[in-house]
């Protein structure tokens, strides 16, 4: 019987897919699933291809070719674990265990620290674009040892999305840096994600139409806001509900569901100081809008300001597009600076041009502004922020009157917009050559003794004011 090339286990939707994505390729792929059935049934499903379908992990393992390449595609955390302890006394030194699940980036470092030790190889590798990625050409960002990427590259290069010709993936780094990378680029979804949703609220207290909110998003997807999510907020905006005709996403339940990859980011970002207040308002306001009952309770007791807006629809249109467009920046601006950090801290040597290279295509958060993200980067990339790239710098100044009174608008009407404000505020605090934290430390001073520097004397020389005493 012929060996495979490469095997995957864990036949849910995305795996699937990705086996016939590698199939596709001109390679032989074993499969297996915990549960017999499914594997045999997916084998059957598509006769033709190349394809091994095994009852059993040592059947599975015996019909790789050697060193073995083994894709897990399970749920993360224990799941994932549970899967390598079978394989381990399976396995044969150098094969190589590729986990291409949503896993938490340290426990990628952990997994492969134990497997080196077992003279076995570890890449995570993040996968991303759902299902249609899965089959078509996915965006993948695996992390681990060089060698063991340059034994995996023919057949990554060959799955992965394609964009003027690159594939849409590099090895990343060393260790967890793949699922580091992939969490991130999930932080920057949710970002993009809220925004986009913000915007359709403002339309929608606008009075605008489900069918004219559809049209104005197809319009976006062709200029310079074309994105998968835009052109997917389109299409999900046009569909009618067949029962009843009304359209379907007015039918759905406003309750967000979450996986968990936006807050391991948030908790990142704490622990690496790093601002990132567009993603945090968008992980809020999942969390909030899971709280429905309490939130129809709250309706009935708590007041705001009855909707007014007067502007004409065009207007209101372009101004809405500027700020979408001057946010999802700062979305991404936030996003690529806690990669940044973070790289330095670890010492991955990250390739932030790269990075952006590679979610040009395939990538949930593809977008036509990748290309100028993957440009500014290369071009210097030691730029210590992308608001700072000067096409960004030109953009958001052209942008930035629109954003603001989009923000002050939704204001003055009630109309919730956590994340356009979060990223206006990141950007005005960032820009401010002062800022009121000098009151912030003189009040630390004033009741711990934290002390102060001045602006009259040398940097990082530090004061202490004896203050009055406070009665009461």
């Amino acid at each position: 019987m012929s060996q495979a090339d490469f095997g995957l286990i864990g036949l849910a939707v995305m795996g699937q897919n990705l086996v016939l994505n590698v199939e596709s390729r001109g390679f032989t792929v074993a499969v297996y699933n915990r549960t017999t059935a499914t594997t045999e049934e997916f084998v059957a499903k598509h006769p033709g291809k190349k394809l091994i379908g095994a009852k059993t992990l040592e059947d599975f393992v015996g019909s790789l070719k050697r060193p073995r390449k083994i894709q897990i595609m399970v749920k993360a955390g224990g799941p994932v674990d549970a899967v390598i302890e079978q394989l381990i006394p399976l396995l044969d030194k150098d094969d190589i265990i590729i986990d291409g699940g949503n896993s938490l980036y340290t426990d990628t470092e952990r997994r492969d620290a134990y497997l080196s030790e077992k003279g076995l190889r570890f890449i995570g590798a993040g996968v991303s674009g759902g299902e249609e990625g899965a089959r078509k050409g996915p965006s993948i960002m695996p992390g681990g040892p060089l060698s063991t990427w340059e034994v995996m590259k023919p057949i990554f290069e060959s799955i992965a999305a394609k964009v003027d010709g690159e594939p849409c993936v590099i090895h990343i780094g060393p260790g967890g840096a793949g699922h580091y990378v992939k969490m991130i680029h999930n932080g920057i979804e949710y970002g993009d994600m809220q925004l986009i949703c913000e915007a359709y609220n403002i339309f929608k207290h606008a009075g605008f139409s489900t069918d004219e909110m559809a049209a104005i998003f197809n319009e976006w997807n062709d200029g310079d806001l074309q994105s998968y999510l835009i052109q997917i907020t389109g299409k999900a905006l046009e569909q009618k509900d067949p029962e009843t005709g009304a359209p379907i996403v007015e039918l759905i339940v406003d309750k967000a569901g979450q996986k968990g990859t936006g807050q391991w980011t948030l908790l990142n970002a704490a622990e690496n100081a790093v601002v990132i207040s567009t993603i945090n308002a968008a992980v809020e306001a999942r969390i909030l809008s899971s709280q429905k009952a309490q939130r129809v309770a709250a309706s009935r007791e708590l007041t705001g300001p009855a909707v007014n807006i007067s502007l004409a629809k065009a207007e209101l249109v372009k101004k809405v597009h500027d700020a979408l467009y001057a946010s999802k920046i700062i979305s991404y601006a936030q996003g690529l600076d806690l990669i940044k950090t973070m790289g330095e801290k670890k010492k991955w040597g990250l390739d932030l041009g790269g990075i952006a290279s590679i979610w040009r295509g395939g990538c949930i958060i593809r977008a036509r502004f990748l290309n100028r993200i993957t440009d500014a980067y290369r071009g210097n990339p030691a730029l210590v922020n992308l608001m700072l790239d000067p096409f960004f710098k030109d953009l958001l100044s052209e942008t930035q009157q629109n954003w603001r009174e989009v923000v002050a608008l939704a204001s003055l009407n009630g109309i919730p917009v956590p994340a356009f404000s979060a990223s206006l505020g990141y950007y005005d605090s960032y820009r401010a050559e002062r800022l009121p934290a000098n009151l912030l430390q003189a009040q630390r001073d004033f009741f711990g003794a934290h002390t102060y520097e001045r602006l009259d004397k040398p940097a990082g020389e530090m004061f202490h004011t004896e203050w009055p005493e406070v009665i009461g």
